[in-house]
């Protein structure tokens, strides 16, 4: 049964648009939390996940200055599956738990919305797609998220690694509830990003 406030995931892959559609839907009025946000958020400094990651992974990935060295954890993480689910372990209970106590807070309020977004890049690696009532991937061509993540100034190589540690995005697309194809044009995108939020809305 759905509940009162749609519980919506975004998803799809590294470098296929969620950021974007996430911001095109919150300039159309949807309430939205980012999950990248909050697992930076459960491995900041002082944070309990903080101390969980210098246990797991040593001093290697602490800055002089006492913060976390992100660069030095991703390398070690995206080259080493074992360590990657070791720091998944750590940080994406902390973060479905912050995103669920967001949704129970939009259901509780005065004059809340019929559709609420969390933006969560790992759904179906982490097994959670069933904690929501609708899934939209926002997905593109392969070969167009290497080329996306080579402007951001990432190796080739570094790109292709990143995807690989994820489920591929045709594999999500065929689970979603409600597909983007962000491999066209920026109005096309926007297109489909409003149609979704209005099918949301309509349901």
């Amino acid at each position: 049964m759905i509940a009162a406030v749609a519980r919506v995931a975004l998803t799809g892959g590294i470098a296929t648009g969620k950021s974007y559609c996430l911001a095109r839907f919150v300039e159309m009025g949807a309430p939205a939390i980012d999950a990248d946000q909050l697992a930076r958020q459960a491995i900041a400094p002082g944070t309990p996940g903080f101390d969980a990651v210098l246990t797991r992974f040593g001093r290697a990935v602490e800055k002089a200055d006492g913060g976390l060295d992100r660069d030095a954890l991703a390398k070690l993480v995206f080259s080493d599956e074992a360590a990657r689910r070791d720091l998944e372990t750590i940080v994406h209970p902390v973060v479905y738990a912050a995103i669920n106590k967001w949704f129970d807070g939009l259901s509780s309020a005065g004059g809340r919305p019929l559709a609420a977004i969390a933006d969560v890049p790992l759904l179906f690696e982490t097994g959670r797609e069933r904690d929501f009532d609708f899934v939209i991937v926002a997905a593109c061509r392969p070969e167009q998220q290497i080329e996306r993540l080579i402007a951001r100034g990432m190796s080739e190589a570094d790109a292709q690694q990143r995807i690989n540690a994820q489920i591929p995005i045709d594999q999500k697309a065929a689970r979603a509830n409600f597909l983007i194809d962000t491999s066209d044009t920026v109005a096309q995108t926007n297109m489909q990003v409003l149609q979704v939020w209005e099918k949301l809305n309509k349901r």
